[in-house]
């Protein structure tokens, strides 16, 4: 009988520690690697994780937002809006967070529990005037200054109007002349 080298003893064992090595490698990595969020393309796509589409428009809950660099609270924070009911259009999803694009076109993530449904605008460019019906020539009830945050009642498909709510006053307004929904999005 032939004794066995050192080599071969050894063999198993090394076998097992570089296993070892090789699948703690895999767990430490996979730790500080940030995952990559999904991006989906088009106006109805429907594979985020909240199974609502993408891009929508939502407004802010808080009066105090943080908006991220990346989907985490680990990722520092680029932006603070302090507006509540703030329009604001999500563009992707990862997890609990979502990136969203403000209507000066600023990118972050924010984490869903920031976000309402709650259905916003703001006015753009210049004073705009909200109408008692969606005429150019209908009555004027109120003029609203550039930024001001209005609510949206209804944006039927017909005349380019949406009839909205701002400090107490309801009217009706071009949809180009606000930011918070789609070119050819129907609000009822």
């Amino acid at each position: 009988m032939t004794r066995p080298s050192a080599r071969a003893l050894f063999r198993p064992i090394y076998i097992a520690a570089l296993a070892g090595c090789l699948a703690l490698v895999v767990v430490v990595s996979g730790l500080y690697l940030s995952p990559r969020p999904a991006f989906a393309q088009g106006a109805a796509a429907t594979n985020a994780p909240s199974g609502l589409p993408l891009p929508r428009y939502v407004s802010l809950r808080a009066g105090e937002v943080n908006m991220r660099s990346g989907p985490g609270v680990q990722y520092p924070v680029d932006w603070v809006y302090r507006r509540r009911h703030l329009p604001i259009e999500v563009i992707a999803e990862f997890q609990t967070w979502r990136k969203v694009r403000d209507h000066q076109g600023t990118q972050g993530w924010v984490h869903q529990t920031m976000l309402d449904s709650e259905r916003t605008a703001i006015i753009l460019g210049r004073t705009r005037t909200l109408r008692a019906d969606p005429d150019a020539n209908s009555r004027a009830i109120a003029r609203l200054e550039p930024d001001v945050i209005v609510r949206i009642a209804a944006c039927p498909q017909e005349g380019g109007w949406c009839r909205v709510r701002a400090a107490g006053f309801e009217g009706w307004i071009r949809r180009v002349e606000i930011w918070g929904l789609r070119k050819d999005e129907v609000l009822d």
